[in-house]
């Protein structure tokens, strides 16, 4: 399997910079072994928004999409459970 190439938006960088530590680092890891396997067997398809997934990290989610054709995943944004589909 090809390793996918990783990119972060700019509100997606900005709200991993504020999360504390642990959860950082938690969260960062994720985002990472998406590269290697963009579609793990726990994520959802966002309905309503073709190719985005969510990806759960605790109480924290991580919106992503996923180009199979130019192998590159776009993390999207990324908060808290309670926060994240309000802006979607």
């Amino acid at each position: 399997m090809s390793r996918y190439r990783l990119e972060i938006t700019r509100d997606a960088l900005r709200a991993l910079s504020k999360l504390e530590n642990p959860v950082r680092r938690r969260v960062q890891a994720a985002i990472d072994r998406l590269g290697e396997q963009p579609r793990p067997p726990d994520v959802i398809a966002l309905p309503g928004f073709r190719g985005a997934y969510r990806l759960r990290v605790g109480d924290y989610r991580v919106i992503y999409t996923v180009d199979a054709g130019r192998l590159m995943v776009l993390v999207v944004d990324l908060g808290h459970r309670r926060e994240i589909y309000r802006d979607l």
